[in-house]
């Protein structure tokens, strides 16, 4: 049985400002670049049977620089929709809605966004999870995309509702890997940098 592993895209200018990026297809800084880059020597070794990335750019660069070029894009593995609360930080939106919390609340449709409950995307979570069963049976599965996204596919792998992503914060440009132990589902490393 192969492990399930995971890496969040490098840094963008909305992720180090802490703006929510869903849908915006914002490119990688120099900065993210350098973070795509180091995560090959943590891959060295590992042969994934299958590499999927999100199709936003700053995941499908990311998984370019860290040398997974044969990677194959999944729309399930797009950024949570956050509606009305695209590119806003949290204390911005809280400016409006005082203790909003995404987890928990969700997000309001915006003009082009529909936006997502966190069942939503844990719903695409469990597509991309059920897609993945019987290939992990022959070996590693790799997975480059996005924050939110990630953090409620590790809480679904877990046998968690969706929301209980919020207890997984994962930090830009690093790996972490899901395994088993004793048959079950584990987090057997997280947030790794070189």
């Amino acid at each position: 049985m192969g492990d399930l592993l995971l890496a969040r895209h490098g840094e963008t200018e909305w992720s180090r400002a802490g703006r929510h990026t869903g849908r915006t297809d914002l490119p990688l800084t120099s900065t993210g670049e350098d973070q795509a880059r180091s995560l090959a020597p943590l891959l060295a070794g590992r042969r994934p049977v299958l590499v999927l990335t999100s199709p936003l750019v700053r995941a499908r660069r990311t998984a370019d620089l860290a040398g997974l070029t044969a990677a194959e894009s999944d729309p399930d593995l797009r950024e949570w929709d956050y509606g009305a609360y695209e590119g806003l930080t949290t204390a911005a939106v809280r400016c409006t809605r005082p203790g909003w919390d995404l987890w928990t609340d969700g997000v309001p449709p915006g003009p082009q966004l529909p936006g997502e409950s966190p069942e939503q995307v844990g719903e695409r979570a469990d597509r991309v999870l059920s897609r993945l069963a019987g290939v992990l049976e022959e070996g590693d599965v790799m997975l480059v995309a996005h924050s939110h996204l990630l953090r409620v596919l590790t809480a679904r792998r877990l046998g968690l509702p969706p929301s209980q992503g919020r207890l997984f914060r994962l930090d830009t440009g690093t790996l972490n890997r899901l395994s088993l132990e004793h048959g079950r589902p584990v987090i057997a490393e997280w947030n790794i940098r070189p």
